[in-house]
């Protein structure tokens, strides 16, 4: 079918032979226990792999498809139900401006194909079950897809959360087991030079106050030096605001590396205003920022963004490097 992935996933024979033996090994496990008398071993709390080989498959399957369909038609009804998180944010804020501009659907659309799809899937337990897609792709260059697919119950469709575009040279290698299992890391890993659950506050804190905990680079230095020469132009201040997000779908992930690191994704919020001097005016936005944007431009605009961002948080004593970070525009106020 036009516009679903090309799939290949690491050694995926053997990786399903493994996967196949370890999920019936478990499921023995429970009967076993059960026809004796024991207490029955709940997933809740069970160490488990949060999906099969085919049920991550069939997840970026329906994402595909639904994300063409919204993406021709302008409409983002068509992909809510497989997107949440940050990327669900961006994704709906960016269809529903692309709805205002071009209500007939998108004129430029071509359907995403995903190739050389690689799966990692952590053994976890509890909620939410997520797993962590390295993918090329037909739009971003070439650039490599790191998504990560999150659902919070059995009862739910797999959702994309997580969208990142890392070069191929450094995408991160994962550790996986004997059986060829990642391990997802607890958020509160003190091993590691920031416990994954404090990135988000610690990447926000640095863009406000600058730091050393950071590698250099495009969202780290160079991001801040970029916000400091716009800061006050002739006629124009900008100010910046930085939140974290890490509620729900919006929480941190992270998948261990084989150096002992991880790998985390996680959420931010940010906001921009453009203020005019008397007798000044605000630069004239674009169609898609006007779209989003509510009330009166007269002396000032601020601009919502949500952004998913993706690093390499390497043991205690070595600096976190920033890998990928994709920001949208979800909402404009003008004044």
């Amino acid at each position: 079918m036009t516009g679903r992935p090309r799939l290949r996933a690491h050694d995926r024979s053997g990786f399903r032979r493994g996967a196949r033996g370890a999920l019936l090994t478990a499921s023995l496990a429970v009967v076993a226990l059960a026809a004796s008398g024991c207490v029955v071993v709940h997933g809740e709390r069970e160490v488990i792999p949060t999906a099969t080989p085919a049920e991550a498959e069939k997840a970026v399957e329906q994402f595909t498809d639904a994300y063409n369909k919204a993406d021709a038609a302008y409409d983002a009804s068509l992909d809510a139900e497989y997107t949440t998180g940050p990327l669900g944010a961006i994704d709906a804020a960016r269809l529903r401006a692309g709805r205002v501009n071009n209500p007939d659907g998108n004129p430029k659309h071509t359907d995403l194909v995903l190739s050389d799809v690689k799966y990692t899937i952590p053994q976890k337990a509890g909620w939410p079950r997520w797993f962590v897609v390295d993918a090329a792709a037909n739009k971003g260059g070439a650039s490599r897809w790191l998504m990560v697919f999150l659902r919070n119950d059995v009862s739910e469709p797999w959702k994309a959360a997580y969208l990142t575009l890392v070069a191929p040279d450094e995408v991160p290698r994962f550790a996986e087991n004997a059986d060829g299992w990642g391990e997802a890391v607890a958020a509160d890993a003190a091993e590691l030079a920031v416990p994954p659950g404090e990135l988000s506050d610690h990447y926000t804190a640095y863009l406000r106050q600058g730091g050393d905990g950071y590698a250099d680079g495009t969202f780290t230095g160079a991001l801040r030096e970029r916000r400091a020469k716009n800061a006050e132009k002739p006629g124009l201040v900008t100010q910046y605001i930085d939140q974290p997000l890490v509620d729900g779908d919006y929480a941190p992930l992270a998948l261990r590396t084989i150096d002992g690191g991880a790998a985390v994704f996680f959420s931010s919020r940010h906001f921009m205003k453009q203020t005019a001097a008397q007798g000044a005016a605000v630069p004239t936005p674009n169609a898609n920022v006007r779209a989003l944007t509510t009330g009166e431009i007269k002396q000032s605009l601020t601009m919502e963004f949500v952004a998913n961002t993706v690093v390499v948080d390497p043991v205690k004593g070595k600096k976190v490097s920033v890998l990928g970070r994709i920001e949208g525009l979800t909402s404009g106020k003008g004044e």
